[in-house]
């Protein structure tokens, strides 16, 4: 019996349940703490998990030492907190770090570590949400809530491509973009960089500047913008005119600009898409390249272009053009992707690419209670106006319930007195 017990007690101390008087957010990321932020301006209380043991963890375990933000710091500021004065236009990494930290710090943000959500299904029977979560020594916890706020983003997990050859015959050095640091280690070798996205023109260009042999599969067309027109944002002057003008003609505009500050690209394999770059965006998500230097070191040849590949050998790769090339390293800027079909029991509001299904800008609120932060495909931008919509929708039933039990309390108060 003892033995019978001492197990049982095992079992519900791994097992805890808690009831939360508020939200439950999945993901301390900036969209995390920008809807807590705003749920703590609000006055609801709130329960952050997170499965890291930081905050914004994709910024501090997950990028390069050489990265900054891509736009101007007043696009990616969090609401109700700016970037400081001192800070330059384009934060560093360590930058933003400190800046999120002080963010979570000033709004008494306080995650829950270490917790990895396995499960989250809608309880029809009791209306409310159930949240299981574990931890890496196997410890086991349920959350109920009534609202449940899905802040994992958009960059969960890492995509890793199938490709003939790369696991089983490549001898070099495999490592994905999340994983790669500097070109430091890299100088003298040949390195092969799988894509061209920002990730990869930016690690691109970091080899060249550490003196590697750098290569990029180009795979399909690209938009290639320069970071500033005329020493104006190219995302702001996007910005700006896509308020009084039609996106193509927004398009027509940021293309021609493009093209009288960094000429024709397709003589160095960079073909642009037939759709413009921000119907681009709109349409699939995908963000134009940004260039911060990496078009220089490809006109001058430190980065070469290449085609798609077929397959790897033990120390090369072979093209689809036939050509066949030495290498000692390959980095995957193969992008993200979000994690959301594998723990939350929901076909309705969100799709199975991990995104909701209603577009920009109704994808911030599902049914039941269920709400999602940072998946519009509009950077910190997007996941701000989430997080104030869902603050707002939340706050507005939070305060009205408070009132109706403040009012049943005042009723019984005054029954109290009257049978006294």
């Amino acid at each position: 019996m003892e033995n019978i017990l001492m197990a049982s007690e095992a079992y519900l101390s791994d097992r805890r349940c808690i009831w939360v008087n508020g939200p439950v957010i999945v993901g301390a990321g900036p969209s995390g703490l920008a809807t807590a932020a705003c749920l703590r301006d609000q006055g609801v209380p709130f329960v952050v998990v997170e499965r890291s043991d930081c905050i914004a963890s994709l910024w501090q375990k997950r990028t390069y030492d050489r990265l900054k933000l891509h736009l101007p710091k007043k696009f990616c500021q969090l609401p109700k907190m700016p970037f400081p004065d001192h800070y330059p236009e384009y934060p560093t990494k360590r930058q933003f770090i400190d800046y999120l930290e002080s963010y979570a710090n000033k709004f008494e943000i306080k995650p829950e570590f270490s917790k990895s959500v396995v499960s989250a299904r809608f309880d029809e029977t009791s209306g409310l949400w159930r949240v299981k979560t574990t931890t890496t020594a196997g410890e086991e916890m349920e959350y109920i809530c009534r609202w449940l706020v899905v802040a994992t983003g958009e960059n969960a997990e890492r995509v890793v491509p199938e490709i003939k050859g790369l696991k089983t015959e490549f001898d070099g050095e495999v490592v994905h973009a999340c994983e790669y640091k500097s070109g430091e280690k890299y100088r003298g070798k040949r390195v092969l960089v799988v894509g061209c996205g920002n990730s990869g023109m930016e690690v691109s260009l970091d080899l060249a500047n550490h003196n590697a042999i750098a290569s990029m599969v180009v795979r399909s067309s690209v938009h290639v913008l320069p970071r500033e027109i005329m020493g104006k944002s190219t995302f702001g002057i996007s910005v700006m005119l896509m308020k009084w003008l039609p996106l193509w003609l927004v398009d027509k505009l940021l293309l021609i600009l493009s093209w009288l500050v960094l000429g024709s690209l397709s003589k160095y394999g960079l073909k642009r898409p037939s759709i413009g770059p921000m119907e681009l965006k709109s349409k699939t998500g995908k963000t134009p390249v940004l260039d911060i230097g990496a078009l220089e070191k490809i006109k001058s040849g430190d980065v070469e272009i290449v085609p798609a590949i077929k397959r790897f050998s033990r120390c090369h790769v072979e093209l689809v053009d036939g050509q066949k090339l030495h290498i000692d390293a390959v980095v995957l800027a193969t992008g993200y992707r979000s994690n959301v079909p594998s723990w939350l029991q929901e076909s309705e509001f969100f799709s199975k690419n991990g995104f909701p299904k209603s577009p920009f800008p109704n994808a911030w609120k599902g049914k039941s209670g269920l709400y999602a932060a940072g998946f519009t495909r509009k950077g910190l931008a997007g996941a701000s106006a989430d997080a104030v919509n869902i603050a707002q929708d939340i706050g507005n039933v939070w305060r009205e319930e408070t009132k109706r039990q403040k009012v049943r309390r005042n009723v019984g108060h005054r029954r109290c007195i009257s049978v006294a």
